[in-house]
């Protein structure tokens, strides 16, 4: 409006005023579709369709996954193409695919194993069991991806979904951290680990 020579009636209630504010609110609307597109050509931002177009691009289909899960699925498929099968590539796999640090994740040879030997077999002995519950992905599909992520003929005996309750370090009290129990308002405590067993979960198609 200020540009207009002073001729014009600047006052933004003038009908030159309501004019241009028409104008702004549709090219407004049309720059807000444009950052969206922008934005959504990211896996942690796009939502719906656009998510099952990045998934055919890397041949991943949804199945029943939400778009959380599916995000999960797209990362670790994408992760996996450019796999190595070595366990350090696994990690990174994992870590990508849950977005957490390399240090969450913990994986054993079984064939080194004292108690229970095993060739050709790893144990996933730590994992975020925290973000699973974030993206809301069971054990039984997380360890799907999990198997598709090793070498062939490599098989995941066992994983343990880590959590950080530990027993109180104050004799005959109780412990309120996020280590211990929670308090009432539940912003602070522990969380409850998991060891990996089958359930009736319903089909990925990993």
């Amino acid at each position: 409006m200020s540009r207009f020579a002073d001729v014009f009636n600047k006052n933004p209630n003038s009908n030159i005023g309501k004019l241009i504010g028409i104008l702004y609110g549709q090219m407004d609307e049309l720059n807000t579709s444009l950052e969206r597109v922008r934005e959504w050509r990211d896996i942690d931002k796009a939502q719906g369709s656009t998510l099952d177009r990045i998934g055919q691009n890397v041949i991943q289909p949804r199945g029943a996954a939400t778009d959380e899960v599916y995000r999960v699925l797209l990362k670790s498929k994408i992760a996996r193409n450019l796999s190595k099968t070595d366990i350090n590539t696994i990690i990174r796999v994992l870590a990508l695919a849950l977005d957490c640090d390399y240090k969450d994740i913990q994986i054993q040879e079984k064939f080194s194993d004292l108690h229970d030997p095993e060739p050709a077999s790893l144990s996933l002995i730590r994992m975020p069991m925290k973000r699973l519950n974030e993206v809301g992905m069971s054990p039984l599909q997380f360890a799907k991806i999990i198997q598709k992520t090793v070498a062939a003929g490599v098989n995941v005996a066992q994983i343990e979904l880590a959590g950080t309750f530990r027993l109180s370090s104050i004799y005959d009290g109780l412990q309120q951290d996020i280590f211990g129990l929670s308090d009432p308002d539940m912003t602070v405590g522990g969380t409850l680990g998991e060891v990996y067993v089958p359930g009736n979960d319903y089909e990925l198609p990993i």
